[in-house]
């Protein structure tokens, strides 16, 4: 049995696109919005964690251009006041990579750290002007 595969005329495309690993979000601020939840969660429980661990177990979109943007998340927490820098691991999407490893801060503690975070950004701010 032989099969003839028919002429494309291009009227019709059946196949689907293939899908990707991780839906990919149209705009930076929704994004946000949209995993900002999954990450408190994840300081709530007082364990370590990586970005790329939380992404992968809530199956998190990506941001608009993820290979830069993944990086500004964790920065906008802790000027939120609700992650702290608490050592250094291995990333599992990026195998070889030393990647940050973060903990959450606790609930009662949160608005002190993000004000405080804010008054050290101010004085670097200050004397850069100085300078």
């Amino acid at each position: 049995m032989s099969y003839i595969q028919p002429a494309f005329d291009g009227a019709d495309i059946t196949a689907p696109a293939p899908a990707a690993t991780r839906r990919i979000a149209d705009d930076y601020e929704a994004w946000i919005d949209e995993v900002w939840p999954a990450f408190v969660a994840a300081a709530d429980t007082g364990e370590p964690f990586t970005v790329d661990a939380i992404a992968t177990a809530k199956k998190l979109p990506d941001p608009p251009h993820p290979k830069s943007q993944w990086g500004h998340l964790p920065t906008r927490l802790q000027d939120a006041g609700i992650i702290r820098h608490y050592g250094y691991g291995g990333s599992a999407r990026a195998r070889q990579s030393l990647v940050h490893v973060w903990i959450g801060v606790p609930a009662r503690h949160r608005e002190a750290v993000a004000r405080r975070r804010r008054e050290d950004r101010a004085a670097r701010r200050t004397e850069r002007r100085a300078a």
